[in-house]
């Protein structure tokens, strides 16, 4: 039995297939997607299996639904005779939505004709995912087995951080991860901006931007420490460091990065009314 199947090979669904793909190897992935053809050619670019829907569902312990929000339900409704099918037959499947806005609980009533209660996780990837350094946010239901949990923060270890948050934090958490990149690329151009006004070329300037925020990320996650002491470690007294600091405090930027969030959450939520 296939371990992940994916349906619908899009921008995210495809991205998180090639993913699993590192994670488990392409024998544990099975694709399909509306256009077969689609499914096809990036089945054999991984070297996995393309299968229709129900295929896809039969030959999948972890099925990933990549379909838009407004295709879910349709969705959900053509294959619950196949789990049906499948949950008699003893082979229990879980299915993962990437639905944006459409919590579980409002998916749950589209699966009735499988005449049980199937698993059903939600997941929230970013497109830093598309890198291996992506950062999704993984829920379920209350009493969801820990293992299927754990089965998908294992099929999903290839696209880099993924962490299980209560549902209830998901519109904080896409305002965070999910929009957060718009907000940090133009403050790598930005800062590649100075650095062609004092001189450098366009292209290395970027790459110096690019990596020290991606280095200084990684001081964050990996030592553990505040951005603060780490922030403080650079600035020697009188330098030129704290000089760039008291700029960046006087043009608002910390403010204007928390209004960047808020505004993104106080969106999201008005999107899922």
């Amino acid at each position: 039995m296939k371990k992940a199947a994916f349906i619908g090979t899009g921008n995210m669904g495809g991205t998180l297939a090639r993913a699993a793909v590192r994670a488990l190897g392409p024998d544990q992935v099975i694709l399909s997607n509306r256009t077969a053809a689609k499914a096809e050619a990036l089945a054999a670019e991984l070297g996995c299996a393309a299968a229709d829907n129900a295929a896809a569902l039969r030959g999948a312990e972890y099925v990933f639904l990549g379909v838009k929000p407004h295709l879910m339900a349709a969705l959900l409704e053509e294959l619950a005779p196949v789990l049906a099918e499948s949950h008699a037959a003893g082979e229990d499947k879980v299915l993962i939505s990437m639905a944006a806005g459409k919590q579980i609980a409002g998916l749950k009533p589209s699966l009735a004709g499988a005449g049980y209660d199937v698993p059903l996780l939600r997941i929230m990837p970013n497109t830093c995912v598309a890198v291996g350094r992506g950062m999704t946010a993984l829920c379920a239901a209350p009493g969801t087995d820990e293992a299927h949990l754990a089965a998908v923060r294992e099929i999903l270890s290839a696209s880099g951080r993924v962490e299980v948050i209560d549902e209830g934090q998901m519109d904080a958490f896409s305002a965070v991860a999910g929009c957060g990149p718009a907000f940090v690329y133009p403050y790598i151009e930005a800062l590649a901006d100075g650095g062609v006004m004092a001189g450098l070329p366009r292209q290395k300037a970027l790459e110096y931007a690019a990596q020290t925020a991606l280095g200084a990320a990684a001081m964050v996650l990996e030592t553990g420490d505040h951005p603060g002491a780490l922030k403080d470690a650079v600035c020697s007294p009188g330098g030129s460091t704290i000089a760039g600091v008291a700029a960046l405090e006087r043009s608002g930027l910390r403010a204007a990065a928390i209004d960047a969030v808020i505004a993104a959450w106080k969106r999201n939520q008005e999107l899922g009314k």
